[in-house]
């Protein structure tokens, strides 16, 4: 059977849980091949500036999370950086997902594990990293504590997400490719009937970057700073744990 897509701005919503697990499940196997074509592979370029802007130059033997991990792209980022050499605990409840990344970087540490409960002690980690994952959760404020406990004082979260343009005409363009073109083609090259239905209006529905930096900023951290990428397609936003 397959699920419709929920009704994205549903916090808390288990129909919507259930839905992500499922399909993030489905599309495993043609993830990354569709990150790489849809974003016309400027989705790597996304991913080294986001490990850039961590800041594990000051704990470089440290140990780091990297948040609704997938297939472990960003971790693998992360991990293959010249001169690192600690460790990155690439955590996911979509365990496919991490089986198809484990082997991308000796350092990785593929855990499964839920976003808004982690098996983790307090203070356990030096950075974390977030990529295209958090405007999954269903408790969005409980994800960003959960990040914030898990976390020692000073270090740094980063996310990367995805955004919606708003100068013309990247905005009309973008909308027209996001709902149209990306939904067909995700289709056609994952076999599944709605993940990248679900892709576009899960981004859409999600939050502003104000409202992101105030869920930041009241759920323990400061220095909040937000950087558009690709005339606005993604931002990635920082933090230092308080």
């Amino acid at each position: 059977m397959t699920l419709t897509p929920p009704e994205v701005g549903t916090p808390g919503s288990e129909t919507r849980r259930s839905y992500v697990r499922g399909m993030f499940t489905a599309i495993a196997p043609r993830y990354d091949l569709l990150n790489h074509l849809l974003s016309l592979n400027v989705d790597r370029a996304w991913r080294r500036r986001a490990v850039a802007r961590l800041g594990w130059q000051a704990a470089p033997q440290g140990t780091y999370l990297d948040l609704c991990a997938g297939t472990l792209d960003l971790a693998a980022e992360l991990a293959g950086r010249p001169g690192f050499g600690g460790s990155v605990v690439g955590a996911d409840f979509v365990i496919p997902m991490l089986r198809l990344g484990g082997g991308k970087a000796e350092a990785l540490r593929p855990v499964g594990a839920d976003a808004l409960a982690l098996p983790f002690a307090d203070a356990t980690f030096d950075g974390c990293t977030i990529g295209f994952g958090i405007r999954n959760l269903v408790d969005i404020d409980a994800g960003v504590a959960e990040m914030a406990r898990v976390l020692r004082p000073g270090a740094r979260l980063v996310i990367l997400e995805f955004s919606t343009p708003t100068a013309w005409p990247m905005r009309p363009l973008y909308l027209f490719y996001f709902r149209h073109i990306l939904p067909r083609v995700g289709r056609l090259v994952s076999g599944h009937a709605t993940a990248y239905t679900y892709l576009p209006g899960s981004v859409e529905e999600f939050a502003e970057p104000a409202e992101l930096k105030e869920t930041l900023e009241r759920n323990g951290f400061g220095e909040v700073r937000q950087e558009p990428l690709t005339l606005g397609i993604a931002t990635l936003h920082s933090g230092s744990r308080r």
